[in-house]
């Protein structure tokens, strides 16, 4: 009998040990990045394969420990590591409603290191909304017929907490996508420059649509897809595409009023409007429709307004001399003031919506968007994000390339450098692979410690995006059937 009782006991111990040895997950010894190992990894994923497969609730039981348990070593290891968070940006495809496919993309991200994820919920003009609870104006992510009450982007929130990791929604802001840009009915609404031209054929790739900024019609739009995103609860809101389109060549230089995208006739209006005397106004439509000004124009200016001595528009001084190529100045950098005030007053907008029900907001953006070119000339993006709210977090974009981590740094700290209040809120965004360097572009892991070295305070780093990193993976969600 009492044989019996220590075999017994043994046994029991035995399965102990064996559960330990073949469920409990393991990070990678010395892992600086906080990635687990492979033989963890690969019983996660057969657990998740036989979880899903005729709906094995016992498997489910022991798939859900496991995922737990990453769960909470993960969290761990980011509490003790200089980079609290790592952030990886996804698309969602339609596909990721087919059963455990979803739970694949996420665990994969798990076992990469990474704690927060950045969920594309509005690109190329579709949205991931459910196709039945879709009342905007574009078209749905998942469109085919039995799964019009599917809500992946709900879905992808929810499991990923249930993963430990923090959920974020990411949207294009002021690029509608192709389809939006075709309607006959927001024709008006799209972002003109002084050709007459939008900006679908402007750009390389023929599918981004850029709106104006001060179109009320395009904010109604757009204030009707962010209210669904935020009524699912996102653990934060990203703004991507907070600028105008930039072309290739010459035509990625702003240096003439007619290259601005201030043409469309919110914009115009809004513009005219911060003339603050007749004389003023005058020479503000004259200089856009006409694309300058001479001296026939001051002439012709001063004999229909003798009344006033000078042309005033909002910061223009009434003491300012009525000199020709002084005038040609302040109009100059007075209309890009003007794009650059659309996108700022944009982005705050739409990121108030977001503080109103208490969720963070931050904006996404390239480091050399903002940046003069020549003696006039601006980048033609006219992304003002120095003058963004520093209540905000800032994504810096910073993809610069020459062989080492040193260019990337540089653009950091530029930006750190204009808001070193809330450096803690400043959240790079980094392109490449892990443990492979491309070309002039260096590893993750290289560009990752260059940051860690030279510009002490960010603890916060995101990786564009998951498709690059793991492109196999993404090929085939992307192009399946179902």
């Amino acid at each position: 009998m009492r044989k019996n009782h220590w075999l017994i006991a043994t046994i029991a111990l035995i399965s102990f040990f064996c559960e330990i040895i073949f469920t409990t997950p393991v990070l990678s010894a010395n892992d600086a990045y906080c990635r687990f190992d492979q033989s963890s990894v690969s019983t996660k994923a057969q657990l998740r394969e036989q979880a899903f497969q005729g709906n094995n609730v016992q498997t489910r039981g022991q798939y859900q420990q496991v995922v737990q348990r990453h769960s909470q070593m993960l969290r761990d290891c980011r509490n003790r590591n200089w980079l609290k968070e790592q952030a990886i940006w996804l698309r969602i495809y339609p596909c990721d409603v087919r059963e455990g496919a979803i739970e694949k993309v996420l665990d994969q991200i798990v076992n990469l290191g990474y704690n927060t994820v950045y969920i594309e919920v509005f690109f190329d003009g579709r949205v991931l909304l459910p196709k039945n609870g879709n009342n905007t104006i574009w078209s749905s992510v998942v469109d085919a017929p039995g799964y019009e009450n599917r809500d992946l982007y709900a879905e992808t929130l929810q499991k990923g907490r249930e993963r430990g990791l923090k959920m974020y929604a990411w949207m294009f802001a002021l690029n509608y996508g192709y389809s939006y840009g075709i309607r006959g009915d927001r024709t008006s609404v799209l972002a003109l420059n002084g050709k007459g031209e939008n900006s679908i054929n402007y750009v390389d790739d023929g599918s981004q649509t850029f709106v104006d900024p001060y179109n009320s019609l395009a904010r109604q739009d757009y204030n009707r897809l962010l209210q669904a995103v935020l009524q699912r609860r996102p653990d934060g809101i990203l703004f991507d595409y907070i600028r105008y389109p930039r072309g290739s060549g010459s035509y990625s230089v702003a240096s003439k009023v007619k290259d601005l995208w201030i043409y469309g006739d919110a914009s115009k209006q809004a513009l005219f409007r911060r003339a603050q005397n007749r004389q003023g106004r005058w020479l503000l439509e004259r200089y856009v429709n006409q694309g300058f000004i001479n001296g026939n124009d001051l002439k012709q200016m001063e004999e229909l307004f003798p009344d006033e001595t000078t042309p005033v528009w909002q910061g223009r001084s009434p003491a300012a001399p009525n000199n020709l190529s002084r005038l040609q100045l302040d109009l100059w950098y007075f209309t890009v003031a003007h794009a650059a005030q659309g996108v700022i007053d944009f982005l705050d907008f739409v990121t108030s919506q977001a503080r109103q029900q208490g969720i963070p907001a931050g904006a996404v953006f390239f480091p050399e968007g903002n940046e003069p070119v020549g003696e006039i000339g601006f980048d033609s993006r006219v992304q003002p994000w120095d003058n963004f709210s520093q209540s905000l977090e800032w994504h810096p974009m910073s993809y610069a390339l020459c062989g080492n981590a040193t260019c990337i740094t540089r653009q950091v700290q530029r930006v750190i450098d204009s808001n070193r209040s809330n450096v803690r809120n400043i959240k790079p965004v980094l392109a490449g692979q892990w443990g492979l360097s491309q070309g002039q572009r260096p590893s993750l892991e290289i560009q990752m410690e260059g940051i860690r070295r030279s510009n002490p305070g960010v603890s916060s780093i995101s990786h564009f995006a998951y498709s690059w990193i793991e492109p196999q993976h993404t090929r085939e969600r992307e192009s399946c059937r179902l």
